[in-house]
């Protein structure tokens, strides 16, 4: 059975991914993880999940459509795609206008 190990480096951090092991038990897998990840010190906490209890969300759907609240939400790119257009005409127009061209 292949087990998830979860560590906390200090109080108060995230807990973090910090490996997967191979072990025939529970009893096993927390001697092995304890022995990998705590022995030194290095770990405040560990947690130890069976792999197969862990569920992929795969699909993140906007189910109230609140997209302004995300930084995705609003398309930035055309904006400055149309901001740099309007910048380059207004550069042009300003250089033929400063060089004495009437009708650029």
């Amino acid at each position: 059975m292949i087990y998830e190990v979860f560590r906390r480096e200090r109080e108060g951090a995230a807990m973090q991914h910090a490996g997967s092991i191979a072990a025939p038990d529970g009893r096993f897998a927390e001697v092995y993880a304890r022995e990998q990840y705590g022995r030194r010190g290095e770990s405040e906490a560990l947690w130890l999940v069976p792999r197969e209890s862990i569920d992929e969300i795969a699909e993140f759907v906007d189910e109230f459509d609140l997209k302004y609240r995300r930084v995705d939400g609003y398309s930035i790119k055309e904006r400055l795609k149309e901001a740099r257009a309007a910048a380059e005409n207004a550069t042009r127009l300003r250089d033929a206008f400063s060089a004495g061209d009437q009708n650029p």
